[in-house]
């Protein structure tokens, strides 16, 4: 992998639009998604999944029936980088 730097508090701030939806809560961007059953919140959770592999960065995440709550950082750098706001842009498509 890359090499990764965590983003400033500004720069967060100032890419926050790139990704809709998305906000800061707790050090990580995080967005909560909504299904009208729990089978349709699990078959995203496996394609996030499947993506969140493919870049080997693994979300924070829980599911509660129809709920999937997504919190991402990079561990390694200790806050929010590049790879969030990639992973972050690539689950909203998934949505789209």
């Amino acid at each position: 992998m890359a090499r990764v730097e965590k983003l400033s508090e500004a720069d967060v701030t100032s890419r926050l639009p790139e990704v809709p939806g998305w906000e800061v809560t707790d050090g990580k961007l995080q967005r909560t998604f909504t299904f009208d059953n729990f089978v349709q919140a699990f078959g995203f959770m496996t394609r996030v999944a499947l993506l969140a592999e493919s870049m080997d960065h693994h979300p924070d995440w829980s599911n509660v029936y129809h709920r999937v709550t997504i919190g991402l950082n990079t561990h390694d750098v200790g806050g929010i980088s590049q790879l969030d706001f990639e992973l972050a842009s690539k689950i909203n498509h998934l949505m789209s």
